[in-house]
C-alpha cells in the first residue's frame, strides 16, 4: 500500500521515508506541497493506505489538510497521522475533530515511526477487507433480489397468459397500461425500483375477468345491467385472486386491481372508495387503464384519437380521476404520443376497461 507523506520541509520528509522503506508492502511517496499531495491522493485514493502529515505549514496546516483528505472519495476512513512538535490538547482535539487517526511528537524515532504505521496499514487493510466484504454482500443480495424479481416476473406472466386465453386483448392491453403506468410513476418521481414494482403489479389489475362468464366477457354489445354488475365484479375478485400473498408486488398487484375502477368522486366500485382514500396505485392505474381503453377499438366502439381521450381525461379530473395523476400523466405528453406513434395496430377488445 501507499504512504502519502507530507512536510514543507524536504529534510524531514527523507527520514520518514527511509524510516518506511523497511516495511514490507509500503511505498511511500513525498510531497512538500499540500496541492499536489491532494492530488496525488484524488489519482490514488484506492492504493493509499496512511497518509502522514505534518502540522506546521505555509498556506494549509496539517489539520487543514486532513480535512481536505477526508473529502476524498475513498479516503474518508483511511488511517491519518499528523506529526507535530506541539503537545497542546486543544491542538489534538481539533487534529481528531479534523480526522486525524494518531500523532507523531518531532522528532520521531525510525522504530516508533514503523510501529506506529505498521498498525495503522493494518488498520486500513482491515477496513478495505470489510469494505471488499460488504461490497461483495451487496452483490450477492443484488442477485437474489434479482432472482425473486425474476421469478415474480414468471409467475405473473403465467398468470397473465392464463388470462389471454380468455381474453383476446388482454396481453395487449396490460402492456400499454403497464407503459402509461411507468410514465406517470416516474414523472411522480417513484424511484426506479418503485416504478418497476407498480409497471409489474399494475400488468395484473383485470386479472379477476378469469371469473367473468364468456357470455358476458366477449359479448359484442352493450351489457345489460345485470350483466354490468356481474363484471364490475371483476374488481373485487381480481384483488381476491392475489391476496394472502408475502410478496410486494403481489400486496400491490391485489390493491391495484381492488381499486383502479374507483373514482374521485366516490361514484366508483367495488367499495365506492372516494379521493385519497382510494390507494395511489389504484389512482394511477385509473388514468392509464381508462385512458388506453378510449385509445383503443373495442367491440362495441371506435378507438377515440388521443386529443379526444386527453380532453375526457381533463374534463373528468376531480370527478372520475385524481385531477394531480391526470395532470401528472399530461405532462408527459409528449412521450405518450411518441408511444402512440409507434404504430401499434389495436386489438379486439372486451368489455369495460
Amino acid at each position: 500500500m501507499l504512504a502519502l507523506v507530507l512536510d514543507d520541509a524536504e529534510m524531514n520528509n527523507l527520514v520518514m521515508v527511509a524510516s518506511l522503506r523497511p516495511l514490507a508492502g509500503c511505498v511511500p511517496h513525498a510531497f512538500t506541497v499540500p496541492a499536489d499531495a491532494l492530488a496525488f491522493a484524488e489519482s490514488r485514493a484506492c492504493e493509499i493506505g496512511v497518509v502522514i502529515t505534518d502540522y506546521e505549514m505555509p498556506g494549509m496546516n496539517g489539520i487543514e489538510f486532513i480535512r481536505a483528505v477526508r473529502r476524498v472519495p475513498g479516503l474518508a476512513v483511511v488511517p491519518t497521522v499528523m506529526v507535530t512538535s506541539h503537545d497542546q490538547r486543544s491542538l489534538r482535539r481539533e487534529a481528531l475533530e479534523a480526522g486525524a487517526t494518531d500523532f507523531l511528537t518531532k522528532p520521531a524515532d525510525a522504530v516508533e515511526i514503523r510501529a506506529r504505521v505498521t498498525n495503522l496499514l493494518a488498520l486500513s487493510e482491515a477496513h478495505r477487507a470489510q469494505r471488499d466484504h460488504a461490497a461483495q454482500l451487496a452483490r450477492e443480495i443484488a442477485a437474489a433480489v434479482a432472482m425473486v424479481e425474476e421469478r415474480e416476473r414468471e409467475i405473473v406472466s403465467t398468470l397473465m397468459r392464463a388470462a389471454e386465453h380468455r381474453d383476446s386483448d388482454t396481453g395487449d392491453h396490460i402492456a400499454r397500461v403497464s407503459a402509461y403506468v411507468g410514465l406517470i410513476a416516474e414523472a411522480m418521481g417513484l424511484s426506479a425500483a418503485d416504478t418497476r414494482q407498480i409497471c409489474l403489479a399494475a400488468t395484473m389489475h383485470d386479472v379477476g375477468k378469469i371469473a367473468v362468464p364468456d357470455a358476458i366477457l366477449l359479448k359484442p354489445g352493450a351489457l345489460t345491467p345485470e350483466e354490468r354488475r356481474e363484471m364490475e365484479q371483476h374488481a373485487d375478485r381480481g384483488r381476491r385472486i392475489l391476496s394472502g400473498s408475502d410478496s410486494p408486488v403481489m400486496r400491490l398487484a391485489a390493491e391495484i386491481a381492488g381499486s383502479h375502477h374507483e373514482r374521485w368522486d366516490g361514484a366508483g366500485y367495488p367499495y365506492g372508495l372516494k379521493g385519497e382514500a382510494i390507494p395511489l396505485s389504484g389512482r394511477i392505474v385509473a388514468v392509464a387503464d381508462v385512458f388506453d381503453a378510449l385509445t383503443t377499438a373495442r367491440p362495441y366502439k371506435q378507438a377515440w384519437s388521443p386529443e379526444r381521450a386527453r380532453a375526457h381525461l381533463q374534463e373528468n379530473a376531480g370527478s372520475h380521476f385524481d385531477p394531480r395523476i391526470v395532470e401528472v400523466f399530461l405532462s408527459r405528453w409528449s412521450a405518450v404520443q411518441t408511444f402512440l406513434d409507434l404504430g401499434r395496430e389495436p386489438a379486439a377488445a372486451t368489455q369495460a376497461a
